[in-house]
């Protein structure tokens, strides 16, 4: 190397480099991996958000229009999501609960039922029935939200349960006015108060966006009905975070149940099943293409590994994207024991130790 291209590096740059590497899952593998992964997401970039594309916007864009229009007119006459809020029952703690394998593999659910936690429960709509079932319930703790995001029929199934028709009055539900008419008349029949809100996903095309023409719809007969705009990062479960601290106002956010990611030991059909591309389904586990579009990771603070697909790296990047950017007041607790949700502004730690503390 000539003197012209000598390399050198300060200490401060080489701390830096450390900490992305250990934060991107590479802490235990060497310098020449992590570069290779670096360089390969550069060219990878455009084809994960094809992928992204294709499994959202392409895919379901026709079925938000319709769910939007046959909702319109409920949604012009309820609630919307910025009436939950008051100062009177501000709380500054929630646990915002996903659906992933480790809810029910580290026993979330039943340390949380026997706890003394006081604070805001926010159940993802999936996690909503299993939640009940395990005694975490709005008796118990009264600040109880359910929140749905997705455009999808199926979400009924999430809400049809005899324990819904029990505890529904009790409920407070987030729906975004996308979400299945069908799902919306469940949640009626099972009694669950319903407040609106709008999910942002092309807010950046200006007046011309969905997001923008159809608030105008919505306050077209009333013009102070207004309702609240979250990001969603393409999941529920980050929705439910967002619902946490920009709706409610919490100030310390935990995570259970959110792994974004698969377990090391899961089938190859079933990590496939939720972010193939192309001929990719016809490659091994070990296959150099394969581990370059699902990379496996290594969790440092819970000293496990995970598998990402690229939806979960979608999920994943931009919801640490979303806590980087938060407040500095909002302190976000991942307690899910596991998975790829790790880095800037994110404490790991043991949910029964959350519990304890908060």
């Amino acid at each position: 190397m000539s003197a012209d291209n000598e390399f050198i590096l300060s200490e401060n740059t080489l701390l830096k480099l450390l900490k992305t590497k250990k934060e991107s899952g590479f802490e235990e593998k060497t310098w020449d991996e992590w570069f290779l992964h670096v360089f390969s997401n550069e060219g990878e970039k455009s084809s994960n958000d094809k992928i992204i594309d294709d499994f959202f916007y392409n895919n379901d864009f026709e079925q938000w229009i319709k769910n939007f229009a046959l909702n319109l007119n409920d949604i012009q006459n309820e609630s919307s999501a910025k009436n939950i809020f008051h100062d009177d029952n501000k709380n500054d703690f929630a646990i915002v609960i996903g659906a992933g394998p480790s809810l029910k593999k580290n026993k979330h659910l039943e340390q949380l039922a026997k706890s003394n936690y006081c604070g805001t429960i926010i159940c993802t709509d999936r996690s909503l029935i299993p939640t009940l079932k395990a005694g975490v319930t709005p008796e118990r703790f009264p600040s109880f939200f359910v929140i749905t995001i997705d455009a999808y029929e199926k979400i009924t199934n999430y809400y049809d349960d005899e324990i819904v028709n029990k505890f529904g009055p009790l409920i407070k539900g987030i729906f975004s006015v996308l979400t299945s008419p069908n799902v919306m008349k469940r949640v009626r029949n099972a009694g669950i108060k319903i407040h609106w809100i709008h999910s942002l996903f092309d807010y950046d095309e200006g007046k011309k966006s969905f997001n923008h023409i159809s608030a105008l719809m919505i306050r077209s007969k009333k013009p102070d009905h207004k309702l609240p705009a979250i990001q969603t990062g393409g999941n529920v479960g980050t929705s439910g975070w967002f619902l946490a601290w920009k709706i409610l106002k919490c100030k310390t956010i935990c995570l259970i149940g959110m792994n974004h990611g698969w377990e090391e030991d899961d089938p190859q059909d079933l990590i496939l099943s939720h972010g193939a591309a192309g001929d990719i389904s016809q490659l091994s586990l070990d296959d150099e293409s394969f581990q370059r579009m699902f990379p496996k990771i290594f969790n440092p603070y819970f000293q496990t590994y995970c598998i990402l697909d690229p939806i979960f790296q979608y999920y994943s990047t931009t919801f640490k994207e979303f806590i980087i950017r938060s407040p500095e007041e909002v302190t976000t607790v991942n307690s899910t024991e596991g998975g790829s949700l790790f880095g800037d502004r994110i404490t790991c730690i043991k949910f029964i130790e959350f519990l304890s503390k908060f």
